[in-house]
């Protein structure tokens, strides 16, 4: 089985923001790094070569295949701050969030400063709190 794509590196986060090309997005990314740091107490951390991730959990599935994948997590991309959330959303708090868009496990967010920062820091607060350090297995 061929390895994951997508695992720590050890690459330098700092490195990787200062790279990020357009420097509004350059600042929000490292505004949402510092948020996320602040809200879930971990170290950012390089996860391939565009994810910021927080922590780490495990997944298992039944197939036997199994790896490790960060709780929340962030990446600067072009068209929009993706902001991964892989315990899913508190639908009460995205309510109260600002403009945002959704995929199964992504919060898309065009513009940092049109968003609630305290709403985003206890959806990322919450997310990183139910699955860090854990194994998620089928039953």
């Amino acid at each position: 089985m061929a390895g994951l794509k997508t695992a720590r590196t050890g690459a330098s986060v700092g490195d990787f923001l200062a790279a990020v090309p357009d420097p509004k997005r350059r600042a929000e990314a490292r505004t949402l790094c510092a948020l996320m740091a602040e809200a879930t107490g971990a170290a950012p951390e390089m996860w391939g070569d565009s994810i910021v991730g927080f922590g780490c959990y495990r997944y298992r599935y039944a197939s036997g295949q199994q790896g490790d994948w960060p709780p929340v997590g962030l990446s600067p991309r072009k068209t929009a701050l993706t902001i991964y959330l892989s315990a899913g959303f508190d639908e009460d708090l995205l309510a109260k969030l600002g403009p945002h868009r959704t995929g199964k496990s992504c919060l898309y967010v065009k513009r940092l400063a049109d968003i609630d920062p305290d709403v985003l820091r206890a959806l990322v607060a919450d997310g990183f709190r139910k699955l860090d350090g854990k194994t998620l297995a089928p039953d």
